[in-house]
């Protein structure tokens, strides 16, 4: 059995000889990591195996790796643009589907159009870093003066800076009063600006960048290349992030809520009837079978699944929503945004008044009657009254918009003392 084994290597050897992809076929995690002599038993062994692997970063020509040598801003932001493609076996390189379907129309433009001829390359002539840092420019990953010289190395705060950046463009950006109560747990955390706080909170949130056993986040503190290998795991792939707990009492206040990308993101409420109120929006929808949809804290409702598919694009042409149920934690407020038109209030009566009559309680049937009579008088081409409404603890704003179609009723709960 050995003796075929080895023929069939030989065969494979002079195969890949012939078709000329011995230089070009990725190598495996596992070989990699046994040729790079400084890695053996060094926490990243797997990462680095695995994403130098992919083409991410290399090693040096003496056989090491030097995984805890600090990283440049040039190396680094190169390896971001790598690591949002893949590597093919005959050596080159495109986007990962999941990255392109990321980016929002206008960045998608500018990746298939100003930057068509991107090779995933250095430059051959001039600075070789050029291409990477022209396109996590053009793509808004960081900005054009953000640093003085891309040769200087690296701060854990300023990787958390092109993070935040590119999260902002791929993904979503977690809730900052969030964010930010999660990482005030480290030690160092106030020592930081306040504009670089955010930063740091996005990349700890999101579980991509830890802290350190004594409690601080390390700010000032270098990033090593095995540090940033293993960020851009956690970048690229989710499934590789850390689940990042909250602080304790406050899990009662949060929920996970659907972000537009498909994901979910832990978004906090000012109080818990609010966010139970949240709960209610998902049941309210299911009123209307599957002619709804619901991103963060909105809840839209559409006539039928014909109009769905065009208000969420998924073929051309443009719909709107009949009926939109919303709650707005910064602002205490839940609301009600009503399109005026032929059945849109029987058919959308239903889930209305199963989410106000949760807000509401012993004070629904009140609500109701406001809403009926509003709702009728604008149907009789009236406006409603300006004057705020008091129900129970909540003051009720009900007013018609610019278009005359729309009628918007504002909730407001007053703040927790």
């Amino acid at each position: 059995m050995a003796y075929f084994r080895k023929w069939a290597a030989l065969i494979g050897l002079i195969i890949t000889i012939v078709t000329g992809t011995v230089a070009s076929a990725p190598v495996q995690a596992a070989e990699t990591t046994a040729v790079f002599r400084d890695v053996h038993g060094h926490w990243a062994e797997g990462t680095i195996g695995a994403m130098v692997g992919q083409g991410i970063l290399d090693g040096f020509p003496d056989g090491t790796f030097r995984p805890d040598e600090p990283v440049a801003a040039d190396q680094f932001i190169k390896m971001v643009i790598l690591s949002f493609s893949e590597r093919f076996p005959n050596g080159a390189r495109g986007w990962k589907p999941s990255f392109l379907q990321s980016l929002s129309p206008t960045s998608r433009s500018a990746l298939n159009q100003d930057y068509r001829d991107f090779t995933f390359k250095p430059s051959e002539t001039g600075y070789w870093a050029k291409p990477f840092l022209d396109l996590a420019g053009g793509l808004n990953f960081i900005a054009r003066n953000q640093f003085s010289d891309f040769k200087a190395k690296l701060k854990r705060e300023e990787v958390a800076e092109i993070l935040y950046y590119t999260l902002k463009e791929t993904e979503y950006t977690e809730d900052e009063g969030y964010s930010i109560g999660l990482a005030s747990r480290f030690g160092d955390f106030q020592s930081v600006p306040a504009r670089a706080q955010r930063f740091v909170a996005e990349a700890y949130a999101k579980g991509i960048m830890e802290g350190y056993p004594n409690g601080y986040f390390g700010i000032g503190q270098p990033v090593t290349r095995s540090e940033a290998l293993r960020i851009l795991e956690r970048l690229s792939d989710k499934a590789k992030r850390v689940d990042v707990e909250p602080a304790a009492g406050q899990e009662e206040f949060l929920r996970l809520v659907p972000t537009k990308d498909g994901s979910y993101k832990r978004l906090p409420f000012p109080s818990v009837r609010m966010a139970q109120a949240f709960d209610k929006l998902t049941e309210a929808g299911k009123l209307r079978g599957t002619n709804y949809d619901l991103q963060e804290t909105v809840l839209r409702l559409f006539r039928d699944t014909e109009t769905k598919e065009h208000a969420l694009g998924h073929v051309t042409g443009s719909a709107q929503e009949e009926t939109s149920l919303w709650v707005d934690p910064p602002f205490h407020t839940y609301g009600v945004t009503i399109h005026l038109g032929e059945g849109v209030l029987d058919r959308n009566k239903e889930a209305i008044f199963a989410f106000t009559d949760f807000v509401f309680g012993y004070n629904a049937t009140e609500f109701r009657k406001l809403f009926q009579s509003v709702y009728d008088l604008v149907q009789a081409g009236g406006q409603p009254d300006s004057e705020t409404k008091q129900i129970g603890i909540f003051s009720v704003e009900a007013r018609l918009q610019a278009d005359g179609k729309t009628l918007v009723f504002s909730i407001l709960e007053p703040k927790p003392l």
